[in-house]
């Protein structure tokens, strides 16, 4: 029997820059009344949102990725050809294949470095930076891209009271790359499948084949309606706040500190109530930053993360080598938490 040949890659791993993009349209509350029955104070009392960002026609997936790739590339301090692999979480690419990452990849100005794309919801970013970090300590590349992007504006129905003030569009990426110390904590990361209807797309695209016209629904003015995003709120909430609140504490405890250790807590920007419960339930200290980037930015699945991390080292309120937690859960139902060393 042959003797394979073990890999050598860098001891640890760490995130070395970030960079994000939000689409140039800002969309108030206002905007979204005109097509549901509700007001902004009820809108900002459920969600804490005031204002979100949708694209144009110009800023699609992979413009909004390669904007906010070439920031975390030059905020990390090495070249395009650098990167050895570049993985792109989002739910809003409607093309099945090619993935994506290698249009990115290419358009970045990589050296046929590996990419694929994952879908893992709004824990896609977490998703990532775990197989980025393994891909630097295994040896098969020195520094990935992490991308999470979104355009849920594509995927929202404004006819749903429950959801249309929720989603937003953007891009925020991270550079992943060696370390000689432990920057990235072990991930705590899972998926309860048994709960998989509680958020999911309304209809499948295999309905909208010729032939399977009756199975498409029409919206109140008779128009083909677009598959969309739902979810069971109070469902979604409970699970968010108490569980997960859970994985954030085994992600710091994996991680061999305390909630007193941190500096900053960057989760998932689903809704501000559940953020709040969160910083409670964990018993954060003051000190603590906390990202409530959702106020501005909605929720914008994969993409909130790297988007809340990059708003926080730009106004200055977080500062490079704070130790943050991040947490993303959504779809799936899916859930990824870690610590790490901010860029």
């Amino acid at each position: 029997m042959a003797k394979i040949r073990a890999a050598k890659g860098a001891p640890y791993a760490r995130i070395m820059g970030v960079g994000g993009y939000r689409p140039t349209r800002i969309v108030p509350n206002e905007v979204i009344l005109e097509r549901i029955d509700s007001s902004d104070e009820w809108i900002r009392s459920r969600s804490g949102i005031a204002t979100r960002h949708w694209a144009n026609d110009e800023e699609t997936v992979s413009a909004m990725s390669v904007e906010a790739a070439g920031k975390a590339i030059a905020d990390a301090g090495i070249s395009p050809e650098q990167v050895g692999a570049v993985v792109v979480s989002t739910v809003s690419h409607f093309a099945q294949t090619p993935a994506v990452a290698t249009e990115i990849a290419d358009k970045v100005g990589t050296r046929k470095a590996a990419a694929f794309d994952i879908s893992a919801g709004c824990a896609g970013f977490g998703y990532g930076l775990t197989l980025a970090k393994g891909m630097i300590v295994e040896g098969s590349a020195e520094y990935v891209l992490v991308i999470g992007v979104e355009r849920l504006s594509d995927l929202t129905d404004l006819d749903d009271r429950s959801t249309a003030f929720l989603f937003g569009d953007g891009a925020g990426a991270v550079v992943v790359g060696p370390a000689t110390e432990p920057h990235i904590g072990p991930s705590v990361w899972g998926s309860e499948g048994d709960k998989s209807d509680t958020i999911k797309q309304t209809l499948p695209w295999t309905d909208y084949r010729v032939g399977d016209v009756a199975h498409i629904p029409l919206n109140a003015r008779g128009e083909v309606q677009f598959p969309a995003l739902t979810q069971e709120g109070q469902a979604v909430f409970r699970w968010a706040v108490y569980e997960m609140a859970k994985v954030a504490q085994q992600a710091l405890d994996a991680a061999g500190i305390s909630a007193a250790d941190l500096d900053v807590f960057i989760p998932h920007q689903a809704n501000m109530r559940i953020i709040d419960s969160m910083v409670k339930t964990l018993k954060l200290p003051e000190h603590v930053t906390v990202a409530r980037d959702v106020e501005h930015t909605g929720n914008t699945s994969a993409a909130s993360i790297p988007l809340a991390m990059e708003r926080l080292l730009a106004t200055g309120e977080a500062k490079s080598g704070d130790t943050a937690l991040v947490i993303g859960f959504g779809a799936g139902l899916v859930y990824a938490a870690t610590v790490v060393t901010l860029p």
